[in-house]
């Protein structure tokens, strides 16, 4: 109900028309993640896929064979054909969360794919078309990250074409007793108990 969870609101309304790229920037915990399904449900890809990637999540080691996918053979293990997540968001949206935590080679790749529009497995050598809106987000302040040279300005530029800034709940204390009722609603079904409030 608050003016600036309205005013987020409206400008994910806005994004979902444009297939351009968006970046969400916010605290850990503010509802990037609902905000980029709310663009993707609203957008004409929205019977495409939804891939969302929390890049922290994944270990260092297999970043690049999670994203870009590889052939068979490509390395050790690599017993077959995997079809990465950038090939899987083909139709829909890829999501990548923490964007600022991608390392930097890695960052020359999306930004080739970005650009081309085409994306080549390690091991292949065959590019393979893709087309995807990318939808990224990120706790870190990115300009900072450029200015010490652990992010590139180009990647940046590239990917915040749409900046939305979704903002703490302290920020926007208004939704808190809306947020209370939700939880307890939810909360008192799943253990299957009325709880009238706080």
């Amino acid at each position: 109900k608050s003016p600036k969870t309205r005013e987020v609101i409206v400008k994910a309304i806005k994004a979902s028309k444009s297939n351009a790229p968006c970046l969400l920037l916010g605290e850990t915990g503010t509802g990037k993640t609902l905000i980029a399904r709310i663009i993707h449900g609203l957008s004409r890809r929205s019977n495409g896929p939804f891939i969302d990637v929390h890049l922290q999540a994944i270990p260092e080691t297999l970043l690049e064979a999670e994203l870009f996918g590889y052939k068979k053979g490509a390395f050790t293990g690599a017993e077959r054909d995997y079809e990465g997540l950038i090939m899987r968001a083909n139709g829909g949206t890829l999501f990548l969360d923490e964007i600022g935590e991608l390392k930097k080679d890695l960052q020359v790749k999306l930004l080739k794919v970005l650009e081309e529009k085409k994306v080549r497995p390690i091991g292949d050598t065959h590019e393979y078309p893709v087309d995807f809106r990318l939808i990224t987000a990120t706790n870190k302040n990115l300009l900072s990250l450029i200015k010490d040279g652990f992010f590139r300005e180009d990647l940046y530029y590239r990917i915040n074409i749409i900046e939305i800034y979704v903002p703490p709940l302290r920020e926007r204390k208004e939704d808190i007793p809306v947020l209370v009722e939700y939880f307890l609603k939810r909360y008192g079904e799943m253990e299957g108990k009325r709880i009238e409030g706080i």
